[in-house]
This record gives structure tokens, sequence and C-alpha cells, in this order.
């Protein structure tokens, strides 16, 4: 199996832009996982301006299936004294699969605080068993998923609700793409209403970082999803995660196409 890293390091100069490779064992289905396809942009953005500040924001469209050779074109939209702002097109086959719109900015005094709602009480990582048996998707062999417990896939209730503990299967060096890489590894929050598989597709993924100086990307990250709405073959879910210290990471949104 290609290690995270290692598809990061394949990376190569190409015109405006970069090309990379995303080995068979990253796909899910027949589109490149969505949190390697994000984590690619998010690096050719740090390889394109090496010293920007950190990551604050991410929104992501997903508007079609990237294959396992794709180009990304990042560009500066605007550098003000403390925020840049980036864009960047992942190109799969000449079409736009991906569109990313990153936000950096640098750590400023303020006067106000409020800090996000801490983790939901669970069993630490060694304690619960993993996510996925048979038939679990190519991709999930490079992130290690616990079941968390106090969702429906446990109780066996109705409930669009999923928190699992997440890491990368092998280390990994820490940086913000090792981190957005696992912030989209789970199913849809909907996964556990299901009485018959479905294929699913990410539509849209917005995320936001609560101070990112101390998460990188390695270790165990305990993630959460709650659906909000499902119907008309669409699901829209809130996310958080936290870090092994119960620390805030980041709180996000998602649009789910439902196929079933």
């Amino acid at each position: 199996m290609a290690t995270f890293d290692s598809v990061l390091a394949g990376m190569q100069a190409d015109g405006d832009g970069w090309t990379a490779h995303g080995p068979e064992d990253w796909l899910q289905g027949r589109t490149l996982y969505g949190g390697m396809s994000a984590a690619l942009a998010l690096k050719a953005c740090e390889l394109s301006v090496p010293d920007l500040p950190p990551l604050r924001a991410g929104q992501i469209a997903y508007v079609g299936p990237a294959a396992q050779d794709v180009r990304l074109v990042p560009g500066v939209l605007r550098r003000g004294r403390s925020v840049t702002t980036m864009a960047c097109d992942l190109i799969s086959d000449g079409a736009v699969a991906l569109r990313a719109l990153f936000v950096f900015g640098a750590e400023r005094e303020s006067a106000y605080a409020a800090t996000p709602p801490p983790p939901p009480a669970c069993a630490r990582p060694d304690e619960v068993e993993p996510l996925w048996g048979k038939g679990r998707p190519g991709f999930t062999a490079n992130i290690d998923q616990r079941l968390a417990g106090g969702n429906g896939l446990l109780s066996g209730a109705d409930k669009g609700e999923l928190l699992a503990w997440v890491r990368h299967s092998r280390p990994v060096a820490p940086g913000m793409p090792a981190l957005v890489a696992l912030g989209d590894a789970l199913p849809p929050a909907s996964y556990p209403r299901f009485t018959a598989p479905a294929p699913i597709s990410t539509i849209t993924w917005g995320f936001e970082l609560f101070d990112p100086g101390h998460a990188q990307g390695a270790g165990w990250y305990l993630l959460q999803a709650k659906d909000d709405g499902v119907g008309q073959g669409y699901s829209m879910q809130s996310m958080a995660m936290w870090d092994e210290a119960g620390r805030p990471v980041l709180l996000a949104r998602q649009s789910v196409a439902i196929f079933g």
C-alpha cells in the first residue's frame, strides 16, 4: 500500500500547477477518496506559497469523480496583512473534479474568546472495535477507524449519528494535509439508518479549524457526524473533531448524495 506521505511526496511541478498519482488503495469506489483529494489540493497551495499562515477554513466542492492521475492548479485570490485566501482546482481527465477554497490566517491578539463544546463521553480507541468488517471501502485500509459508541449502529436505533476514533494506519509527517485527510474519513451520518447497502457521494464539505497549531494529523482524533435532514436523495450533516486530549479541532458541514 502507498503511504499518505509517499503520495504527497510524489507530487510533481507541472507548469502553473502540480501533478499527483492516487494509488488504487486510496480509491473510494470509482473516485479518489475525498479526504485525499482535499489534502492534495491543500498541499498544492502550500507548495506554491511556502510561507502561508496557519490554515483556518476550507470549502470543498466535489464536482465529479477523480481518477488516479490528477492535476492541481492553485492560485492566490488575495493576500492581506494577516489573511491569505487561495483556490485550487483538481483536474481529472481534463475536467474539474474538485474545487477548493482555503483561508489561511495569522494569529492576532483579541479581547474575545469562546471554546467549542467538549467531546461526548466515550470509550478510548483501544477499548473499542474497528468500524469496518468485510466489504470495507478500499481507502479505509489506510485509515484506522474505531466505533466509539453512542450512535445508531450500536443501539440499533433509527438515528443518523456516527462517533468514531480515526487515525492514519501508518505514521505520517505532521501537517494540515494529514489532518484534512482524516476529516472526511467516516461514512455519512445517515449510514446507521440504511436498511440495505447504498452508494453515497460527498457533494460539499466546509470546515473551520479551532487553534490549528496543536492539531497536525498525527495520532487519534474523535470524529462525530450527525445528520440534520435526509430526503430526496440527499443528506445534510454537521461534524466535529477533537484530539485525544479532548481539545476541539474543527467544526464542519457536509452535504451527501445518497443513491438508495
